[in-house]
């Protein structure tokens, strides 16, 4: 019972730690404004753990690649506390182990970057509907917009735009099909 609550909580925090990061990490790839509200919570939240990731791994090219490798190692990191918990012999298993774990930690961070896309387009879409001109509104369209355009210019003109049906499908294919082969792959390694 208190290993299952354990479990809970560490995917629970971990994964919104992560989620944190990496929408920190997409809104200054995309150049979305700190000065909204939602982008100021994001910033203050995360400060504690990027700030001192910027001393070893710095900004290359515009793009905050300590904010990144934390959600990378967040998720790693996760990875090994669930394991531990379901009693895996670390001790028995050498240094073997790690490189599995830091591979399963790619793939559950690529996983929650597709969920994230997904949760998006679907706040765009429901914005879309609801109320465009949201607070949140200057944060989510930048960040969906770079991925709906290349749809937008291969279907069919219409009134009702479908790009973010196409762009879900994908997000889901992709993690159905070759996330999911990548996932097995990893798990035989133990």
């Amino acid at each position: 019972m208190l290993a299952d609550t354990l479990r809970f909580f560490i995917q629970t925090l971990g994964g919104l730690f992560a989620v944190a990061v990496l929408l920190r990490f997409a809104m200054q790839a995309m150049r979305v404004s700190f000065s909204n509200p939602f982008s100021q919570f994001i910033m203050r939240i995360t400060d504690f753990a990027v700030k001192p990731m910027r001393r070893i791994i710095p900004g290359i090219g515009g793009y905050d690649w300590a904010s990144l490798l934390l959600a990378w190692l967040t998720e790693v990191l996760v990875i090994v506390l669930l394991q531990w918990l379901g009693g895996f012999p670390f001790s028995l298993a050498g240094v073997g182990v790690w490189p599995a774990m830091f591979g399963l930690g790619a793939i559950e961070l690529v996983k929650l970057a597709l969920y994230l896309i997904m949760g998006l387009v679907l706040v765009r879409a429901v914005l879309s509907w609801i109320n465009p001109y949201s607070p949140i509104a200057p944060v989510i369209y930048p960040l969906t917009e770079p991925m709906l355009a290349p749809f937008r210019r291969i279907l069919p003109a219409s009134q009702i735009d479908f790009s973010p049906l196409v762009l879900l499908i994908l997000c889901q294919f992709i993690l159905a099909v070759p996330l999911a082969a990548l996932e097995r792959a990893a798990l035989g390694a133990f």
